[in-house]
């Protein structure tokens, strides 16, 4: 059985976001549900609070680097635990990768005269997973 997701976990995400590569950093996870076996768990919800603003990326074409920022875009079924609630909403288990999203701040440039091109792609998709911290309480 996976790891319940609790408070202060990470959310560690890919580097890779299709053509972007992105300078990554972890995210960190706050419950909102009431502590469960000592730890406050993480409910279905709490993963829209994860962003990580200031990441440098840069792409094959846009070698000057930009900055967005990360965030959870959605997790997949197997991180929503079907059995176990709290304050009625499943519990977040980490197992699996989540939906990342990258959104771009300040474009990554292409260099060309008389000035660079910037990167016209508003946001990047990727991946990224949970890094839990608790060993004790298991949920499905």
């Amino acid at each position: 059985m996976p790891a319940i997701v609790v408070h202060g976990d990470l959310a560690v995400f890919v580097r890779s976001f299709g053509v972007a590569d992105v300078v990554v950093a972890p995210g960190t996870m706050i419950a909102s549900a009431l502590p469960k076996a000592g730890a406050a768990v993480c409910v279905v919800g709490d993963e829209a609070s994860v962003m990580v603003a200031g990441c440098a990326y840069t792409t094959p074409t846009h070698v000057i680097p930009g900055v967005g920022m990360l965030s959870i875009e959605s997790l997949i079924s197997s991180q929503q635990a079907q059995k176990l609630k709290s304050g009625g909403k499943p519990v977040i288990l980490a197992e699996g990768k989540f939906n990342a999203k990258f959104q771009v701040l300040v474009p990554a440039q292409q260099p060309a005269a008389p000035s660079p091109i910037p990167d016209a792609t508003p946001s990047y998709s990727g991946k990224g997973e949970f890094q839990s911290s608790n060993q004790r309480a298991k949920g499905s």
